[in-house]
């Protein structure tokens, strides 16, 4: 037997007094995210037709402890519960309930996706919008620009200079999220959390699009970090990712007085990075892309102009 993971499994003394019986006294409240977790591992392994005492062996675990596992009463490690995975002969995110895993067809789905390349993946997001009827179909799209990308990118100064050129509304998401919720970016994030913010900036991105036909929208740079709201922003507008390099966002938003960013930690420019890192995959997704980096803003302005003028006139 593996002496590490059996201490990590080993049940607090009154449950060692109960061992005979791993169900919980009556009255006893169980941690519902234990509870749960043990129900599926019950049900993957009535799934698989394997014995308790037989995945138990597999995992290298007392039987006694995958029974306080099933029970919800085992508060079992990161590394035990992929033990039990690997007995069950499933993933780790099926163990622990992602929801690509909760019924035979999401697996079937899943299975059919893994190892595709992005430009498979993209496909089949832009086939199962169609035959679900939530992809675009909005004759308006090409007339609504909508700028992504991180902070300091020139999403609100181009934004504005893109609009005024082609003579239609400029809406600063940012602004509208605010006057939705009487208050602050940072005060919704402190008052209310993340999830509020999310469906303030949601609420105020389709407030936009019902107005506006014809638009130029400045989005936050976390916009792409919800997939619902990011999903809208693509069926209704035509994105364009401002691209910069690290230096330059830096650089620009300390240029408007914003010194935050460096205040907030030495390390600014590298979590700047990894910022950019985690998100640059999402920005990806949009429908053009223009690099501003090492560009004047006159010169950001007309590839700007550029891209946008040729897709309103590609969509008309």
């Amino acid at each position: 037997m593996n002496e590490h993971v059996d201490a990590v499994l080993a049940p607090a003394p009154e449950e060692g007094r109960r061992a005979g019986n791993p169900a919980a006294p009556a009255g006893e409240a169980k941690n519902p995210l234990l509870a749960a977790l043990g129900e599926r591992v019950r049900n993957l392994r009535a799934q698989r037709g394997l014995t308790r005492k037989a995945v138990a062996i597999a995992a290298d675990v007392s039987e006694r402890h995958l029974a306080n596992l099933e029970y919800g009463i085992g508060n079992a490690s990161i590394l035990v519960l992929q033990q039990v995975a690997g007995a069950l002969h499933c993933s780790l995110a099926e163990l622990v309930g992602d929801v690509t895993t909760s019924s035979p067809e999401w697996l079937l789905i899943r299975e059919l996706l893994e190892n595709r390349s992005e430009a498979d993946l993209r496909r089949v997001r832009v086939a199962v919008g169609e035959l679900l009827g939530t992809a675009s179909v909005d004759p308006a799209r090409h007339r609504r620009i909508a700028l992504v990308g991180l902070r300091g990118a020139g999403k609100s100064t181009l934004g504005q200079m893109l609009a005024d050129d082609l003579d239609v509304p400029f809406v600063e998401l940012s602004r509208d999220i605010e006057k939705l919720a009487g208050c602050s970016v940072r005060e919704i994030h402190d008052l209310y959390g993340t999830n509020a913010y999310r469906r303030y900036e949601r609420r105020a991105l389709e407030e936009a699009i019902q107005i506006y036909g014809e638009v130029v929208i400045a989005t936050p740079g976390g916009i792409v970090s919800d997939p619902a709201t990011f999903n809208e922003l693509l069926a209704h507008c035509t994105t364009v990712w401002l691209q910069a390099a690290p230096e330059e966002h830096m650089g620009r938003v300390a240029a408007q007085g914003d010194t935050r960013p460096m205040a907030a930690s030495k390390e600014a420019m590298e979590d700047l990075r990894r910022i950019l890192n985690g998100r640059a995959a999402f920005y990806s997704k949009a429908d053009l892309s223009v690099d501003t980096s090492g560009k004047t803003l006159a010169q950001s302005f007309q590839a700007l102009r550029a891209v946008a003028r040729q897709s309103m006139g590609a969509g008309a």
